[in-house]
């Protein structure tokens, strides 16, 4: 089993990558594999007519298709940031297509807030980022709100309560999303997913 990550915060030393270290070393404590595309550190072109020609800008395009459709599900990392999700995780989407290797594959959203929000990225992602490349994203989220007082290495800045309750959820949500992985995997093998006949969502 396979989890892709996508960090969709634009700073280098993010509360969003620390979140996204600590799903992977849990996931990886659940005996899956895991690949980690953090989009601060290795920053995507913008969409352009020029997508899809390997060439320029684009080149490094197969290699990450190669990472998107060898994962079985995926964790989706965005802090909220003026009640929206940030430019490089629409920009992500716009880049990935159904051949990119998200179609009928699940995910889980983790909306990072520094305060008391994180909402308004669920809802976003919800509502437009999976219409075309075929996303299923799983029932539960994490919204994980004053994210400088967990998940932190040094206990000592961590917030007790809150803390063991993210620890907590985030097990929790990762072992569903294992389970729907799995169970996703046996529905794309089952002959039923068309994809060349219905390339784009209604």
């Amino acid at each position: 089993m396979k989890i892709g990550i996508v960090v969709g915060s634009h700073r280098h030393d993010s509360q969003s990558r620390k979140v996204a270290l600590y799903l992977e070393q849990q996931l990886q404590s659940l005996n899956a594999e895991t690949w980690l595309h953090d989009l601060a550190h290795d920053p995507l072109p913008l969409w352009d007519e020029n997508l899809g020609s390997g060439e320029g800008l684009w080149a490094f395009l197969p290699d990450l298709v190669e990472q998107l459709q060898s994962s079985d599900g995926f964790v989706i990392v965005s802090p909220e940031w003026h009640g929206m999700a940030t430019s490089a995780v629409k920009n992500f989407f716009l880049l990935c297509n159904v051949q990119s290797g998200l179609a009928h594959k699940p995910a889980l959203i983790t909306a990072i807030s520094g305060g008391d929000g994180g909402a308004y990225v669920v809802s976003e992602l919800r509502t437009s980022s999976y219409k075309n490349n075929r996303l299923c994203y799983i029932p539960e989220q994490l919204v994980v709100r004053n994210v400088g007082k967990v998940f932190n290495a040094d206990s000592a800045e961590n917030d007790p309560e809150a803390h063991t309750y993210f620890v907590d959820r985030a097990d929790y949500s990762l072992k569903l999303l294992l389970a729907y992985s799995e169970a996703l995997g046996a529905l794309r093998g089952g002959g039923v997913v068309d994809l060349d006949g219905y390339p784009n969502g209604m």
